[in-house]
């Protein structure tokens, strides 16, 4: 435990108490609840489920302990700290008690478990251990390149370059690009493909020969593996005089020596992600520490910053992941500040605006949403801009902001569609664009719940319009949109005036609403439009038409 806890550099884990010490032994994880039968002899339970009943909480602790269990690790409940019942259970049981951090999740948790019981089974007897110890994968290419008499590469999956040996001035081409580039040239890993070596590394559990070609020197090459999973690769090139007979066997002990770093890397890079992820929820939600997540997220709060939010036009599928992976990365090449969270059909950009300006918020979400609109096969993707505000503390207000512009340009949207031989508007708009359309739309969020609250003859009409397909609600809303035009209204629905006429005749007639009182048209006017509004209908919108 004392190795874990030492081996979490990130924090994903919080030591609460610990009644038997920290020197035990851990020998595995279990998530969640397992067969009550099964032993927990010196493993770790992870309660992936959140603390709702004290007293079940507290039996399920004697519970764990009896199974023999060194640990059991709770979901973090934010401020609130753990409940006295549970610590003190845990104390008279013997159990450690951790709690996960909010930032991070269980696959975090289970990474960092993997990678500390890997660093620990190395041993430290092994030579090659004892020479690298405490270097990390720097000295071990170092090492095994000295062992081997060769230049090598540590490299993960997406062969981008975790450590390197010295280079001198007489290395390869190939080698030289690879290092100063960070990663091999796709040129490259795409004529490996070709030539299948790559088959044989993801395949092979042993050292792969590549002979010398006009392309570059012999090569060894061996996978990086933990169990099944591939981790990455180790990429001997021969210096001089060619390699040393031992060099195949050090290849072999290096990858296996290998195995905990590319964990710990993983961990790392997955753990910086979350933290940064989780910071950037917080800035707009306004949850949490608004100082630290501005600290993890390296800013200042002094530099003023917008929201923007992409969002899918239809919530019934996923918007496609190319869509969001080529939006994200336009954003951070518009400004690699930039900070963004993903969700099921919305991408949300914190975007730093140092001189304070709108105007270079308002060319990312043009940029925005032409990438979205040239993309094939995309969904229709809508981008609001929210107000430059003076600090990342205050994101939660633009956020909040952007989120009204981009239901105001469906509606928007919506209408203009509705209306015969108009063209489309925009998807994109700032604050200044859609003023007045936000401003209702506030109106709107304000008043449902008092609407709600109520009911009457506009209830029972909207209700039952609704249920029998929206036809009248569709006519009263072009009918109040063109100020009681008839002909108007009738020429946007594509209908003959005399239908459109009947149509409000039943109106009054079944439910008794008088259309020429003042009252009754500002009451109805509200109802359709809390009606239509799409955020209210799940996004089903009854639209004009």
């Amino acid at each position: 435990m004392r190795q874990l806890l030492a081996h979490d550099e990130d924090g994903v884990l919080e030591l609460v108490v610990a009644p038997s010490g920290s020197d035990v032994p851990v020998r595995g994880v279990v998530i969640g609840d397992e067969d009550t039968g099964r032993s927990h002899a010196g493993r770790i339970v992870l309660a992936t489920e959140p603390v709702r009943d004290i007293t079940a909480s507290v039996e399920r602790v004697h519970e764990v302990a009896r199974r023999g269990a060194c640990a059991l690790v709770l979901r973090d409940a934010g401020a609130a700290a753990v409940p006295g019942e549970i610590v003190e259970a845990a104390r008279a049981s013997g159990l450690a008690l951790l709690v996960r951090a909010s930032w991070a999740d269980w696959a975090d948790t289970v990474e960092l478990i993997r990678s500390a019981r890997a660093f620990a089974a190395l041993g430290t007897g092994d030579r090659l251990v004892g020479d690298i110890a405490g270097g990390g994968l720097a000295v071990l290419a170092a090492e095994v390149a000295r062992y081997c008499g060769a230049s090598l590469t540590v490299e993960d999956t997406q062969f981008r370059v975790l450590a390197h040996s010295a280079t001198g001035p007489d290395a390869d081409p190939v080698r030289r690009s690879t290092i100063l580039g960070g990663k091999v040239p796709d040129w490259r890993v795409a004529e490996l493909r070709r030539a299948g070596l790559l088959r044989a590394l993801w395949s092979s559990r042993d050292v792969i020969h590549r002979a010398a070609d006009d392309s570059g020197p012999e090569r060894l090459i061996v996978a990086i593996r933990s169990g099944g999973e591939m981790l990455g690769s180790i990429w001997a090139a021969a210096d001089g005089d060619g390699f040393t007979p031992e060099a195949p066997e050090a290849l072999r002990r290096a990858a296996e020596v290998a195995a905990p770093y590319l964990l710990q890397h993983r961990l790392r890079v997955d753990a910086k992600r979350r933290r940064e992820e989780h910071a950037v929820r917080g800035l707009l939600a306004g949850d949490g520490d608004g100082h630290t997540h501005l600290w993890t997220l390296g800013l200042t709060p002094d530099i003023p910053c917008a929201v923007l939010v992409a969002e899918q036009d239809e919530p019934t599928a996923p918007l496609p992941e190319r869509t969001f992976q080529a939006l994200a990365l336009q954003a951070q090449a518009h400004r690699p500040t930039a900070r963004y969270v993903r969700e099921s059909r919305r991408l949300t950009v914190l975007l730093p605006v140092p001189d304070g300006r709108d105007r270079d918020a308002a060319t990312l979400a043009r940029d925005l949403a032409s990438l979205a609109a040239a993309l094939p096969d995309a969904p229709v993707v809508r981008v609001g801009v929210g107000p430059v505000v003076g600090s990342a503390l205050d994101a939660a207000a633009s956020a909040d902001e952007a989120l009204l512009i981009v239901r105001a340009l469906r509606e928007r949207e919506a209408r203009a569609l509705a209306a015969p031989g108009a063209e489309p508007p925009p998807r994109y708009a700032g604050p200044a664009d859609v003023r007045q359309s936000v401003a209702v739309l506030r109106v709107l969020d304000a008043v449902r719940p008092l609407w709600e609250r109520h009911d009457g003859p506009v209830h029972d009409m909207i209700a039952a319009d609704l249920a029998a397909g929206g036809e009248l609600v569709r006519s009263l809303t072009a009918y109040l949109d063109a100020a009681g035009d008839v002909p108007r209204a009738a020429q946007r629905l594509v209908l003959h005036p005399n239908t459109l006429r009947y149509r409000l005749k039943r109106v009054r007639d079944r439910f008794g609403l008088d259309l020429d009182d003042p009252d009754t048209r500002l009451i109805i006017t509200l109802a359709v439009r809390l009606a239509t509004a799409d955020d209210h209908l799940g996004g089903q919108a009854v639209r004009p038409g």
